[in-house]
């Protein structure tokens, strides 16, 4: 079941008709995501796979975690591990997950909730599922998306944002056939709760049976639409797209994305994730979990990280199955 349902669409604000004069983003490339393994062994789709940074620019890496059906036992996370110079935005659609940061940062997310972390200058993070969680199984989906920081910007100091279900603002098509949930930036006037530091958007769309959605964007934005799941097709053309594929689109003013009549029996509809930002245009350096603009900068990060400068694990960390439990 996607993150945040409404009973009723037809209650929420409409998203407004394009212009006569606004123009439709054409299909630039389609590509499939590989399947792979992060952390501890979850398995992600790795939706930027193969695709050239200028085209994500401000973005750098995106995964699509599950979706799985954990038996007992089986849910798994990540161990302690730094980060610096961009954000992490890790957006749970079905399950929870547990975060913690040696900056006083963390807490714990679930079904439609998003833990925003600006790494900045850097710090030591663990995402995990909760030990209630390992012990039952269940149901776990999410995203995890990384957001360059532009190098005035690189030295901030880390903060963490929780952002709750029931902030995102919830739009819907003329007809109410799709529903859009913004999690970051500006839709027909109404804003995400999400703070960012790089200009850019972040919503998730259901889109039933059958309906279109036509989606206002600006110009001078990069537009990016991943298939979290379902069949449809996207832009003036109609290019056919399904699970696992992102969409690189061109330059225009609205995002045009149809849903098959015919869905799987379980999916309500087509679900998207549509990104877009802002271009950085600045020289990336990466290695590991540093982003930063020179290959000196990443080796001093690796340094600082091996000297404990990054941060130390928090005294109230409490590994799963130790006595006193969990602690989140």
């Amino acid at each position: 079941m996607p993150a945040i349902t409404v009973a009723d669409v037809t209650t929420l604000a409409r998203i407004p008709e394009p212009g006569p004069t606004d123009l439709d983003r054409r299909v630039r490339s389609v590509t499939t995501a590989p399947v792979g393994h992060e952390g501890e062994g979850f398995p992600v789709r790795r939706a930027f796979a193969g695709v050239d940074l200028r085209d994500l620019d401000p973005f750098l890496h995106m995964d699509q975690m599950g979706e799985v059906e954990y038996g007992p036992g089986e849910p798994k996370g990540t161990p302690w591990h730094p980060h610096r110079g961009f954000e992490t935005v890790t957006y749970i659609i079905d399950g929870t997950f547990e975060h913690m940061d040696s900056h006083g940062g963390g807490g714990t997310i679930a079904d439609g909730d998003t833990q925003w972390m600006t790494a900045g200058s850097g710090l030591l993070h663990i995402e995990r599922p909760p030990e209630a969680l390992v012990a039952s199984g269940g149901l776990f989906h999410g995203l995890q998306l990384w957001v360059n920081l532009p190098r005035a910007e690189k030295w901030v100091e880390p903060k963490y944002q929780d952002l709750r279900a029931a902030e995102a603002a919830l739009l819907t098509t003329p007809d109410g056939g799709a529903l859009v949930r913004v999690i970051a930036g500006d839709l027909a006037g109404h804003t995400g709760p999400g703070s960012t530091r790089t200009p850019m958007a972040m919503m998730h769309a259901t889109i039933s049976p059958g309906a279109q959605l036509r989606l206002p964007w600006r110009r001078d934005f990069n537009a990016l639409v991943y298939v979290l799941s379902g069949t449809g097709s996207i832009g003036p053309d109609g290019q056919p797209i399904t699970t696992g594929q992102l969409v690189v689109l061109g330059p225009g003013d609205v995002i045009t994305v149809n849903g098959a009549n015919q869905q799987e029996s379980r999916l309500p509809g087509l679900d998207v994730a549509v990104l877009g930002g802002l271009p950085i245009r600045e020289p990336v350096a990466w290695a590991g979990p540093f982003v930063m603009n020179t290959e000196a900068e990443v080796r001093t990060a690796f340094e600082d990280y091996q000297k404990g400068k990054l941060g130390v694990i928090p005294a109230t960390y409490v590994p799963h199955g130790a006595l006193g439990g969990a602690s989140s």
